[in-house]
């Protein structure tokens, strides 16, 4: 898929409101968001999209990223309430960034089904 914003933001060639940074996972509040807290997560690594994820080589991956978005969860006081974790696939799952990412939402109550 080639380079993304996600790339650049990675290289910190592009600024981000980052909120939590390690090795393989670097977290930040979206540009555009659609809760009171809505955090992308995503992985250093280019993965474009979850259906490119293959399950025993990346299953740490994916443990790291849902890490991630619990302790935000908790330090951004939305986790006794619930919050919401999200991965969209291709254009027709709402993908338009291919990164892989999570999106962890917020601060006011869901609805279902999610549109």
């Amino acid at each position: 898929m080639g380079e993304t914003i996600f790339s650049k933001i990675i290289r910190k060639e592009i600024p981000a409101d980052v909120v939590l940074e390690t090795d393989t996972i670097l977290a930040f509040r979206d540009i555009n968001p659609q809760a009171p807290v809505h955090v992308l997560i995503i992985p250093k690594i280019d993965i474009p999209k979850v259906s490119d994820l293959k399950g025993c080589e990346h299953a740490q991956l994916l443990g790291e990223m849902i890490d991630v978005a619990n302790k935000l969860a908790k330090e951004m006081n939305i986790s006794e309430e619930g919050y919401r974790l999200v991965l969209n696939c291709g254009p027709n799952g709402g993908q338009e960034v291919y990164h892989l990412h999570m999106h962890l939402l917020g601060g006011r109550q869901m609805k279902w089904p999610p549109g």
